[in-house]
């Protein structure tokens, strides 16, 4: 056994990129305003998979011609997630938030469930009105948001982030993301969307398991190895996926929402 937990841990370097962000405590690190446009909203995200949810809604609800808004660079690598401005909107210190200046009063949202929940009901826009579908809708996107953790957290870090391969860590999560994979495949072999309709929960998905089968996530190459999360999970398995992926990705203002351009706060 080459590791023995401590009777009381204490935090200490893990060796990855992230080891000079990563703390025990939550709360602002240093003084930081966020600069503020003059659109009705206020982006600040990074285009990550939980990130492109929210743009995508952005964009989808732009194309309508229902709202504009103004998006602001979070650079999580820099700790700029820990600013007290960005943290007044989001006490939990991460991407994506917004800040709706439509009212007298500013709503800030956080969590990108949250916000495409947030921004759906309030233009009653890619919400099933059957409420057998608006009840799966809900279910799907409360699913995406309980799972990815698994992908990203679990699978993504020890597949291609941790300093050193662990067989056992990259099994468990590799394992874990296949049935989730699974899961979608049997639930789109008889249906074109997550629900009856294109909808937030196909938007809140997509990001993830819809980049993880066309070859778009945990792609590129570490200290000891290329990694290829598509080749290595085997993911021409999960044809409806892809089909379903496919569709997603071409729709327009998911083609935009991808590469939104993304403004520096300093």
């Amino acid at each position: 056994m080459s590791y023995m937990p401590p009777k009381v841990w204490t935090p200490n370097d893990m060796g990855t990129k992230f080891d000079s962000i990563n703390r025990p405590t939550a709360g602002a690190r240093y003084e930081k305003t966020l600069p503020k446009g003059d659109k009705p909203y206020q982006l600040y995200s990074l285009n990550t998979p939980n990130g492109k949810k929210v743009n995508i809604i952005l964009e989808e609800l732009k194309a309508l011609g229902l709202l504009d808004y103004d998006a602001f660079k979070i650079n999580i690598l820099d700790g700029e997630q820990f600013g007290s401005g960005f943290v007044a909107i989001n006490p939990n210190a991460k991407i994506p938030a917004l800040v709706d200046n439509t009212a007298d009063t500013p709503i800030s949202v956080f969590e990108s469930g949250a916000i495409l929940l947030y921004l759906a009901q309030k233009y009653g826009k890619f919400l099933p009105k059957n409420p057998t579908d608006h009840a799966q809708m809900l279910s799907w996107l409360m699913w995406q948001m309980g799972s990815a953790p698994f992908v990203g957290g679990g699978f993504g870090h020890f597949y291609a982030y941790a300093p050193t391969p662990i067989e056992y860590a990259i099994n468990r999560y590799a394992m874990e993301t296949k049935r989730q994979l699974d899961v979608l495949d049997k639930h789109l072999s008889e249906r074109e969307y997550m629900v009856g309709e294109y909808s937030i929960a196909d938007m809140a998905i997509y990001p993830w398991y819809g980049a993880l089968v066309l070859g778009d996530l945990y792609i590129g190459e570490n200290d000891y190895a290329k990694y290829d999360a598509s080749k290595f999970l085997g993911v021409h398995e999960y044809q409806h996926v892809i089909r379903w992926a496919t569709t997603i990705k071409n729709r327009k203002a998911v083609a935009w929402g991808e590469k939104v351009a993304l403004s520096p706060i300093d």
